[in-house]
């Protein structure tokens, strides 16, 4: 096999492949004694007719065309391994000239990984603001804790506070006509954490048991529904019961019930501990985020624009797959936001998830950072106790989605580049 290799730009290569004679007969019969063991020939068995009977039944095209797919993924492989290609992306045939009895000549390009030129990368000094723990955060937090273990009482001598669970009925209209699924009876809101329209909530206020009334409020122009933005509602609405929370004493019988603890100081002493915790762990994060967008903005890279759209690809699939979960379409979400503008806010993303594994790659072959069989076993092992799965039956889950194991083995070599660069320069905390 000859090749001749032309360099293009956006760092495509054209390869001009010549197969001798020979072995492109020989994938040509392969082809032909493949095919015939699936057809049904008049007077011979499967596999047994000869090669011009095949080619009056299905055309010298198709076994071409056969030959080619089953010879490729080799002749491909061995350009790559002999030119020391890196390629990014599946070779594809550009032509072919096929013509049995002749040498097989084939043109094709292959996409190559951009050539990165990193900056200083080890050595920097860099200033980043340190956290701040607020100064209520342990009030707020033993509130949050108080809040937890409230007990809920029905009230029926007074009416809704702001701070109320209320058990109503509703039912909207708008421009006089019932929204559709806009009704229920029986309806539980925590009026202090609700989720409901802007002002729907605080209208719910001040209402005395079984008090029927109208309340009114405007969707958000940005609502979902789009026959529904923007537009006044009414809702007529009846309180049918009013519970309220009724916070434990802080004291240490109390502490004592609901963890390690013998005394309030020893609760506020916990959670004092886990909020310096939490400061380190953001100082960390911050810190290794700070000293990598620094490393990636002094590299140079000139990413061709196919890679960043297969990249928005991905990002299409991952944002599909968010608004799934979060009981949206991706219909709904274009015909809110609308589809150039998503698209450009992901291929924005695309285009720095790009350089980032760019320069990740290129650090780890510098230093000569890999991933090793522990390494990706420990990834597994934190996915498995992420989704309460045993690593068996994880690897069984995941081979099911193609790609994924290259996926985990590039977040292990991310982790590992990132502990590197974070051993590697200083980061004043201000």
């Amino acid at each position: 096999m000859n090749t001749t290799v032309e360099k293009q730009a956006d760092n495509i290569v054209k390869v001009d492949i010549t197969i001798p004679a020979k072995d492109a007969v020989n994938y040509y019969n392969n082809a032909a004694k493949h095919i015939s063991q699936y057809l049904n020939i008049p007077g011979f068995r499967k596999g047994k007719a000869p090669r011009n009977i095949v080619e009056q039944n299905i055309g010298e095209e198709r076994i071409k065309h056969e030959a080619l797919e089953n010879a490729l993924p080799k002749i491909f492989s061995q350009v790559i391994r002999e030119n020391e290609f890196d390629v990014v992306a599946q070779p594809y045939v550009e032509s072919y000239d096929y013509k049995i009895g002749e040498d097989l000549k084939i043109t094709a390009k292959l996409e190559l990984r951009p050539e990165v030129t990193l900056g200083e990368y080890k050595g920097l000094t860099i200033d980043v603001e340190a956290y701040k723990t607020p100064e209520d955060a342990l009030q707020k937090s033993i509130d949050s804790l108080l809040q937890q273990h409230a007990a809920t009482v029905v009230v029926t001598d007074r009416k809704t506070k702001a701070d109320d669970t209320v058990v109503f009925d509703f039912e909207g209209f708008v421009n006089g006509e019932k929204i559709e699924h806009g009704d229920a009876k029986n309806y539980t809101l925590d009026l202090a954490h609700s989720s409901f329209i802007p002002g729907f909530a605080e209208q719910l206020s001040d209402r005395a048991l079984g008090e029927e009334f109208e309340i009114n409020v405007t969707f958000p122009q940005e609502y979902h529904e789009k026959k529904l933005a923007g537009q006044p509602a009414v809702f007529k609405c009846k309180i049918n019961e009013i519970k309220s929370k009724v916070l434990p004493e802080l004291n240490d019988e109390f502490v004592q019930k609901i963890g390690p603890f013998k005394t309030v100081d020893d609760l506020k002493a916990d959670i004092q501990k886990y909020l310096d915790n939490q400061k380190a762990d953001i100082d960390r994060t911050n810190s290794e985020k700070a000293v990598f967008e620094k490393v990636v903005s002094e590299a140079k890279v000139d990413i061709q624009q196919s890679m960043i759209d297969r990249e928005a690809d991905q990002l299409v699939e991952e944002y599909k797959q968010k608004l799934s979960m979060q009981g949206f379409t991706w219909e709904q979400a274009v015909e809110a936001q609308g589809y150039d503008k998503i698209m450009a806010d992901l291929k924005e993303d695309a285009a720095v998830r790009v350089k980032n594994s760019l320069v990740i790659d290129k650090i780890a072959k510098e230093e000569k950072i890999t991933v090793s069989q522990s390494d990706f076993n420990a990834k597994l092992a934190e996915l498995g106790s992420m989704y309460h799965m045993d690593p068996a039956t994880l690897v069984k889950q995941l081979s099911q989605t193609p790609g994924v194991f290259n996926a985990i083995s590039q977040q292990a070599l991310n982790e590992k580049v990132t502990e590197f660069l974070a051993k590697n320069n200083t980061v004043n905390l201000k």
